[in-house]
């Protein structure tokens, strides 16, 4: 199959193509050593592509960036199939993107089984509660850190706690939020530019070569068959009341509402699948962050966390263990799958997006109301990691959460704190400080002890 019939030339020159075997050993460099979250995987490719191979220049990797930063999915896994793609189409692409992902997963898989087995060692019990204390942390300063370059304006800031209020009080859907902001952004972008961030609006560019709708459909209707196939066998052979069906038909739908990044897809990711579904404990979902925290590969990898633990407590008619991989499988296959059909399909009217203000606007006002969204998940996990006993309750249209304050856990309290010095003291990076808060969680337990 050639799904992408645009001449790669155009973007890398021939003669500095790289072969398929270099390309190959390099994205799987970068699948083993991207850790740090996107901003820190988009450095790692950006050094090794751009500044040490120089297989495309800096103008050639911010527009494929700005690119994959309006589709929804884990931009940095976007940005190495796009460059896969320009390198040696839908084959380039295929393993830029697969070698991204597939390291972390195969750990991120490894550590679900440790985590199922090991439960009641000491050295695990006490290393997943310090990095309980990290994640807590790091949550918190991601909302200080997207909402300082998302919310440039009152209207925008406003974006932001209308989202906050509208999932934490309202509990309205996530996509509903994404939704609303972004037509309100498409159009206030059209009149007052001004105040959803932008500028004068840039030049409107169109890719006019030929064969681009027959290229975008066969990746749609590729795409769509290669992403459904698993979920459509489960429910042919399982029934569809099967978990690994509701995991394929849940993650697919996150899979197409994730603007914003990691952080605040796993903010409706956490309350819908502990409140809503009960695969899984508000506790062991922050466990799971703080897994997917310390392996390489796109953060969002904590949803094979979910499918793991869901699928290993209603595994009829597997075996737990079974089960428990195939759920890891499918969640892993429905959220990524996706990605690599926004890429294949949208690549030919890739210079109409970057052109297209009102679009600008749509994603302007989206990451905003990420801001209040991930606001809510630090909340929320504030709420779980500190206090042993906190009830949902619902008066009318409001809900609200009833803390014990009695139950407030002290060692967790104090942890948190030593984090957040961590961090906001003394700058501690993302990997540093899951380290060195799993080493205090492992020397208060055996303290305790």
């Amino acid at each position: 199959m050639e799904i992408a019939q645009q001449d790669a030339s155009t973007a890398v020159g021939r003669a500095d193509r790289p072969g398929l075997r270099e390309a190959l050993g390099v994205w799987l460099k970068v699948g083993l050593l991207s850790f740090g979250g996107p901003a820190g995987q988009i450095a790692l490719m950006h050094r090794i592509v751009v500044e040490e191979k120089k297989w495309i220049d800096e103008a050639r990797y911010l527009h494929a960036l700005n690119y994959c930063m309006l589709l929804p999915g884990p931009e940095a896994q976007q940005l190495a199939t796009y460059i896969g793609w320009l390198m040696h189409r839908t084959l380039g692409g295929l393993a830029a993107g697969l070698l991204f992902i597939l390291p972390g997963a195969l750990v991120m898989l490894g550590l679900s089984v440790l985590y199922v087995l090991a439960r009641g060692v000491a050295v695990v019990e006490g290393a997943l509660f310090g990095i309980k204390a990290a994640v807590l942390v790091i949550v918190v300063e991601a909302v200080i850190r997207i909402g300082r370059k998302a919310l440039k304006t009152r209207l925008l800031v406003g974006l932001a706690a209308g989202a906050f209020v509208a999932i934490f009080v309202f509990a309205l859907p996530f996509p509903l939020i994404v939704i609303a902001a972004g037509l309100a952004g498409y159009f206030v972008a059209q009149w007052r530019a001004e105040r959803i961030g932008l500028d004068a609006a840039p030049p409107l560019r169109r890719d006019a070569r030929p064969g681009r709708w027959r290229t975008a459909a066969t990746a749609v209707l590729v795409g769509l068959v290669v992403w459904w196939a698993p979920v459509a066998l489960a429910a042919f052979t399982l029934g569809g009341d099967h978990v690994l069906v509701s995991l394929g038909l849940f993650f697919s739908k996150l899979a197409v509402v994730s603007f914003g990044g990691a952080y605040a897809l796993m903010a409706y990711m956490a309350q819908q699948a502990v409140e809503t579904h009960g695969w899984l404990s508000a506790r062991e979902m922050v466990d799971g962050l703080g897994l997917a925290e310390t392996t390489p590969g796109p953060l969002i990898l904590v949803s094979q966390f979910v499918g793991f633990l869901a699928a290993h407590r209603e595994a009829a008619p597997f075996d737990p263990l079974t089960a428990a991989v195939l759920g890891a499988a499918m969640t892993t296959w429905t959220i990524f799958a996706p990605s690599f059909l926004w890429i294949f399909a949208g690549a030919p009217f890739v210079e109409d997006l970057r052109g297209n203000r009102r679009l600008a606007g749509a994603l302007s006002a989206i990451t905003a109301a990420v801001v209040g969204v991930i606001l809510n998940l630090a909340v929320w996990f504030t709420l779980h990691v500190l206090f042993a006993h906190v009830t949902e309750v619902e008066t009318g249209p409001i809900r609200w959460f009833r803390v014990d304050f009695a139950s407030m856990d002290m060692a967790a309290a104090v942890l948190a704190g030593v984090a957040a010095g961590l961090v906001f003291g003394l700058h501690f990076g993302l990997i540093r400080t899951v380290v060195v808060m799993a080493a205090l969680g492992i020397a208060w337990r055996f303290t305790m002890n």
